[in-house]
């Protein structure tokens, strides 16, 4: 299964740095708010987004 989260609901979710980190971004790197990111199953039970 994949999921899929945009950079604004990493940010509310708490979880933005480390979506960053998954995918080499940095602070300087320019991200869009409804710029989705594709998660695999295991990416997103670490991050607490599913269970």
């Amino acid at each position: 299964m994949k999921i899929t989260i945009t950079q604004n609901e990493a940010l509310e979710k708490g979880v933005w740095q480390e979506v960053m980190n998954l995918f080499g971004l940095n602070k300087e790197d320019d991200v869009w708010p409804n710029e989705a990111f594709v998660l695999t199953e295991e990416q997103a039970k670490a991050l607490g987004l599913i269970r």
